[in-house]
């Protein structure tokens, strides 16, 4: 099951969590974005635009979606937009700052819930600033920033969402017509060692019965990397550690979930994911 692993930055001057232990393919060190020539210039040049203004508005911002799900796992796959998570605070001023860059408000051609996103455009491309979840579960905050880790991207360092609240944020996608767990099952794979579990455990309070879910599916997919978990992690969660005295049925479990090429231990480096 070739692979390949992105390496995660520590931030300076924070310390891997109680319990983290990065694992054997899941060593500290820088990221590594392959799949930059996956953009297409055109786009990056507005992403870049609208980039440059919330900067100069003095909007902090952190990068999330697409980009911070390659920046994690080193593994690109086709995003129509680019997601920018802001304060609460900041989200009107994000807004004029886009506006002031030529973007316009999308809703007048796909009307969408105003409550936790701004969705904008510019010649068929899509800038969305982001401040809560959509189901309204938490909003972003200051603690989001404290420690952000950096994806170098054509010259441009820019702060990426931290990838516990990746995982947050993704737990409660399983609508019908989208799911992100196959985003976690690859999350964790890639960069499990190294995510803060008690922390993300604290922000879960009562809804850590979906990450019991879903980090049992883990382990039924890939129980050999599952191992690579810290090991008070399963105790913690009520759940039995992994066992790898069955065969090795990974790449067969993976197209049971969905037949397209999605799961990175199974999809050759080169090839980009298809969803």
């Amino acid at each position: 099951m070739a692979v390949n692993r992105t390496r995660v930055a520590r931030p300076p001057g924070a310390r891997w969590p109680l319990g983290v232990r990065p694992g054997r393919h899941q060593r500290p060190g820088r990221f590594k974005f392959r799949w930059t020539e996956g953009i297409p210039d055109r786009e990056w040049v507005l992403y870049e635009r609208a980039i440059r203004h919330l900067r100069s508005a003095k909007i902090p911002f952190l990068l999330g979606g697409g980009f911070a799900f390659a920046a994690y796992t080193g593994r690109w796959r086709d995003t129509k937009d680019i997601d920018l998570y802001v304060e609460p605070k900041d989200r009107e001023k994000a807004v004029r700052a886009l506006s002031a860059t030529g973007f316009e408000d999308y809703f007048g051609r796909l009307p969408y819930d105003r409550k936790w996103i701004y969705r904008s455009t510019r010649s068929g491309v899509i800038v969305d600033i982001i401040w809560a979840m959509a189901n309204q579960r938490a909003q972003v905050d200051a603690s989001w920033f404290a420690h952000p880790r950096r994806l170098s991207i054509r010259g441009d360092k820019l702060p990426i969402l931290p990838i516990e609240q990746m995982i947050w944020c993704k737990l409660y996608i399983l609508q019908r017509d989208r799911c992100d767990w196959t985003d976690l099952f690859n999350l964790v794979y890639a960069a499990g060692g190294t995510v803060d579990w008690e922390g993300l455990i604290e922000r879960l309070g009562e809804d850590v019965p979906l990450l019991q879910a879903m980090l049992g599916v883990y382990c039924w997919l890939c129980p050999a990397q599952a191992l690579e978990l810290p090991d008070r992690l399963w105790p913690r969660l009520g759940l039995p550690s992994p066992s790898v005295s069955a065969p090795d049925r990974s790449q067969h479990r993976a197209t049971w979930l969905d037949s397209r090429g999605w799961f990175i231990g199974n999809e050759p480096p080169e090839k980009k994911l298809e969803i």
